[in-house]
């Protein structure tokens, strides 16, 4: 995922939520998810998983 972001020049903050307790609470309660990883772009669209067709699409990256 993050050799996938910083290919396509896309600015990310990692969490590691095995350690961050907040940072899990959020993403669970966002989410209703408890695997990784987790993409939130904008605070409204999520992407649970590697899902790169689905990222191409909202970021507009043409494969």
């Amino acid at each position: 995922m993050k050799e996938y972001l910083s290919k396509n020049k896309i600015a990310f903050r990692e969490y590691n939520v095995a350690v961050d307790r907040d940072a899990a609470k959020e993403m669970i309660e966002k989410t209703r998810q408890m695997g990784v990883p987790v993409v939130i772009i904008d605070d409204k669209d999520i992407v649970i998983g590697f899902d790169q067709t689905k990222l191409n699409e909202l970021f507009d990256i043409k494969s």
